[in-house]
């Protein structure tokens, strides 16, 4: 992978970690301002349930924000766009797609077989 390559995908993953970074920080500002103590209980219960399926939500972006980090340090090392178990590149329209997959095509589609039989 040539230098544009990198920068051009260190500049999308960089700019996807900044929306989900903001979107966090949306997420503790109307946690914030709509958190009430509502008298009616069913009303109680609807703003819980709101509230713990945006945590759901954070905490599956907070995971993917880790995973960019991992793909930042792997641009960083020039490890990245090869495929963690078989070694060969990973086709640049696959990285379009995703930019933090970690392995090719064929590996990736492999792996789903097996979770597939493993656990029907």
């Amino acid at each position: 992978m040539n230098e544009e390559q990198k920068t051009h995908f260190r500049e999308i993953l960089m700019q996807w970690k900044l929306q989900l970074m903001e979107e966090v920080d949306r997420t503790v500002s109307h946690m914030k301002d709509e958190a009430g103590n509502y008298p009616d209980p069913a009303d109680r219960a609807s703003q819980e349930e709101e509230f713990n399926l945006e945590l759901k939500t954070r905490d599956r972006e907070r995971k993917l924000i880790r995973k960019i980090d991992n793909t930042l340090d792997l641009i960083d090392q020039n490890d990245y766009g090869y495929c963690e178990s078989c070694g060969i590149e990973i086709g640049v329209q696959r990285l379009e797609a995703r930019p933090t997959a970690t392995q090719c095509i064929d590996c990736k589609t492999l792996d789903e077989i097996k979770e597939r039989q493993i656990h029907g």
